[in-house]
């Protein structure tokens, strides 16, 4: 064998210090005993760098480390972007009511990036007629918010009337003892929705924390049904703690908590405000679901306590919501009463208890966009705050009037224990129907799948048919290579199949035990 050159054992020698030097201090310590140096370079030939040139390449590995550690950052910022707008997306899968015009659009960029919107009052005309205008889908959830503070600018809520003003994220530190009810109604709550749709998935979770802090923080009411659906609109535009002041905003300052306190005294007197908005200004439709003994309450109360939320499309609750903001609670009446009012002759057609309850809770909420437009329209252009506020006064006075009559007899007692017992079984039809549109919105799911289904099934019927086709045409083809083949070429392949044939059994024979 040959020996190793003197410049190769040299090589063997070296330290990995000289051949990868780790530092530019380094560089410099072993400058003079480096390996490459001319004395010892290959080949006689001068190899060697400067500490300069050493110091220059240093320079640029670590310039582009640091470029490599900001690409790295960047790609993940871009990535959570990237799912935070995904995130975003989905939240605003709906259909929204009209396409708002270019005018709007860039009124709506003018306030929202104004400095001074949160500290300065502006002019109540000038704000709601933007309202009425429209509220782009993309900024809802900014616009809710702007319409809040100047909400609180015009409107301030006395001392004894406020909240407990504790973080949201305190709240989501302690237990609450609604935890049960609350879990039970997040599936329940946009089953559909597919934000909401993942059990224990973003949206879900997301309204569990926004349910539980509520809870905690307003003890009188803690947790009711309903309050989910409205949580959930909120959620849909927002981030949980801004949706956490938002709902604040409207159960305290709008005064929507009332309606959900245990005694429901509030929402019996919507009840009754809305049935003499019925009599005073739709006597036919009114007298018609008298003669039912259909109350407002068994087809109205999922209206009120859920903002309509529970059963009508989100475009239509989300506009809803935007006229919420600078009309208060009396856009849930107006609302309601247009709804009643736009049907009044398909209710009127209805006979029977069933048939009329089935249309209220069933037909009126599948409403075109033409319709919304138009219910939202009139809404708009109608006032019925000195209406409302006279029914209240009377239905207090009705009250007094019952507390100070004299006591009932046996026959009253016997009256008022089976108006309760109504009363109950209204309250349990009301549920059942409840539960009924949430297996029909899952029936729709279930359906759409078997569809699906069918249709994938039909595909591979096809398939397998044409696998037939070209199957039989190749054994046609077979036939046809055998018939044009020599007799005895023919017994040598009819041998040499017999023979793959024995081969195959004597491996499956010894494969047996």
């Amino acid at each position: 064998m040959n020996k190793p050159s003197a410049s190769m054992q040299n090589i063997d020698h070296m330290d990995s210090r000289e051949l990868l030097p780790l530092s530019p201090r380094s560089l410099d310590q072993d400058s003079n005993a480096s390996p490459l140096s001319p004395e010892k370079g290959f080949g006689g030939e001068s190899d060697r760098r400067s500490s300069a040139d050493y110091m220059a390449l240093w320079k640029k590995a670590i310039h582009q480390q640091i470029l490599l550690i900001r690409m790295e950052k960047e790609n993940q910022r871009l990535e959570a972007s990237r799912d935070e707008l995904h995130i975003r997306k989905m939240k605003l899968d709906y259909q929204e009511m009209c396409q708002c015009l270019k005018d709007v659009q860039a009124l709506w960029d003018r306030k929202l990036s104004s400095p001074c919107r949160t500290k300065i009052q502006w002019d109540k005309d000038e704000i709601h007629n933007a309202v009425y205008q429209g509220v782009p889908k993309s900024q809802r959830g900014e616009v809710w918010l702007l319409l809040s503070q100047q909400y609180r600018l015009h409107h301030r809520l006395p001392q004894r009337q406020q909240p407990p003003d504790t973080p949201y994220q305190d709240l989501l530190k302690q237990l609450t003892a609604q935890q049960h009810a609350i879990l039970v109604d997040l599936g329940r709550t946009f089953p559909t929705h597919q934000y909401f749709s993942t059990q224990l998935g973003a949206g879900q979770l997301s309204l569990y924390n926004l349910l539980k802090a509520y809870s905690l923080l307003d003890t009188e009411v803690g947790y009711c049904q309903g309050i989910s659906f409205v949580a959930g609109v909120l959620l849909l535009h927002m981030s949980e703690e801004q949706a956490f002041d938002t709902l604040k905003l409207l159960m305290y300052d709008l005064g929507i908590r009332r309606q959900y306190r245990p005694d429901m005294i509030s929402l019996q007197i919507q009840m009754y405000q809305l049935s003499r908005l019925l009599h005073d200004y739709h006597r036919n439709l009114y007298a018609h679901l008298e003669e039912h003994e259909i109350c407002p309450s068994l087809y109205a109360a999922p209206w009120f306590l859920t903002l309509f939320a529970s059963q009508f499309p989100l475009g239509f609750v989300a506009r809803i919501f935007d006229l919420l903001f600078v009309q208060g609670t009396e856009v849930i009446f107006k609302v309601a009463l247009c709804l009643l009012s736009s049907h009044e002759g398909e209710i009127l057609e209805c006979d029977g208890f069933e048939s009329v309850v089935d249309y209220l809770k069933s037909t009126i909420p599948t409403l075109t966009h033409s319709q919304m437009e138009e219910t939202i329209t009139k809404a708009i252009e109608m006032d019925i705050s000195k209406q409302l506020h006279t029914y209240e006064v009377e239905y207090h006075v009705l009250q007094d009037e019952l507390a100070n009559a004299p006591p009932p007899s046996e026959e009253s007692d016997r009256l008022d224990n089976l108006e309760k017992a109504n009363a109950q079984l209204k309250k349990q039809n009301m549920e059942v129907l409840e539960k009924l549109q949430v297996a029909r919105l899952k029936v729709q799911t279930l359906e759409s799948s078997v569809e699906s289904f069918l249709s994938r099934e039909s595909k591979m019927k096809h398939l397998i048919h044409s696998l037939e086709q070209d199957k039989a045409s190749y054994q046609k083809t077979i036939e046809r290579m055998r018939s044009s083949l020599p007799v005895e070429a023919m017994a040598d392949v009819e041998m040499t199949q017999l023979k793959s044939s024995t081969n195959r059994q004597a491996k499956a024979a010894s494969k047996k035990p």
